[in-house]
């Protein structure tokens, strides 16, 4: 079973605010002048074919004035409930209504996860109304998915997106599952030492395999530190397809070939691919408290 757990879905740019997917305004980087890929649910459907189980996520942000909003998340899922699984998008600078909302979106529209995005919404990820947050979506045992990509606006606040920020929420509520995207990007061995620490602690792939250096990189240094059962795969569609970032794991050894450059073992590439993220997240399976534990821990003296 392939579960993409990082997916989003828009109707236009306008709803993404001041900064995210405003491709054609950046003068560098790897999205430079690209024009807005489409996103909307027919495109949605065909660019996550190929998984099982595919996460959409809704978004909420006052400091970029953006908005997926919930229901029009939700009102897709229903289209697919067999195949769709909906988190939703609030705002922690808010506190009281991001905590009303999230109850509403899983008593009446069905979501089973929520979206932050800390850099995107201007907020310390261990302040006072996040952790308020924190607490109601563990009473509501809602899997928390904390968006990273610091790139995508010039608004965003890349002090608010460092992994080590989710060591103290981490510590407070272990028995919060929490998934922080694109393996902790650009701080990703940061990530790997987060993912060592907390056994409620995930990390996904999406966008991560736009830079397949620092992919192969950061990959082996999971696989080396014995944390590669933490990783759950995502496309991060519409910036990439589930096919396309499934292609391309499987070549990630591609800069091995014809060098003494150690391999990622093909069996824990494809664990990542086929995971099921669902129930390491307590999603639509029996409650599960931590990953299972590794049948061997890796320890490096020579690092």
């Amino acid at each position: 079973m392939i579960v993409d757990c990082h997916t989003h879905i828009f109707k236009s740019p306008e709803q993404l605010g001041r900064g995210p997917g405003l491709w054609t305004s950046r003068p560098r980087g790897h999205h430079a002048g690209q024009p807005l890929p489409r996103a909307d649910e027919t495109a949605h459907a065909a660019g996550t074919k190929v998984a099982d189980k595919v996460i959409v996520l809704a978004f909420r942000s006052y400091h970029l004035d953006a908005n997926v909003p919930n229901d029009e998340v939700a009102g897709y899922v229903q289209r697919m409930p067999d195949r769709l699984i909906g988190f939703a998008g609030v705002d922690p600078t808010r506190p009281k209504e991001a905590i009303d909302e999230l109850r509403r979106a899983h008593d009446e529209l069905g979501l089973k996860g929520v979206n932050i995005w800390p850099a995107a919404q201007d907020y310390h990820p261990a302040s006072s109304s996040a952790m308020r947050l924190y607490t109601e979506a563990c009473r509501l045992r809602m899997p928390v998915m904390m968006h990273q990509d610091v790139q995508a606006s010039g608004n965003t606040r890349m002090e608010y997106a460092r992994p080590y920020l989710v060591d103290e929420i981490a510590r407070e509520f272990p028995e919060l599952k929490i998934v922080v995207s694109q393996l902790g990007y650009p701080w990703t061995e940061e990530m790997i030492v987060l993912l060592s620490k907390h056994r409620n602690v995930f990390a996904d792939i999406s966008g991560l395999l736009h830079h397949q250096w620092t992919a192969y990189t950061a990959l082996l240094s999971a696989h080396q530190a014995g944390v590669m059962d933490a990783l759950l795969f995502g496309s991060n569609f519409p910036y990439a397809t589930t096919a396309h970032c499934v292609e391309t794991l499987y070549s990630i050894n591609q800069f091995c070939h014809g060098t003494s450059l150690p391999t990622i073992p093909r069996e824990q590439l494809r664990q990542i691919v086929e995971r099921d993220a669902l129930a390491l997240l307590d999603i639509e399976s029996p409650y599960m408290e931590t990953r299972p534990e590794p049948e061997t821990t890796v320890i490096r003296s020579d690092d």
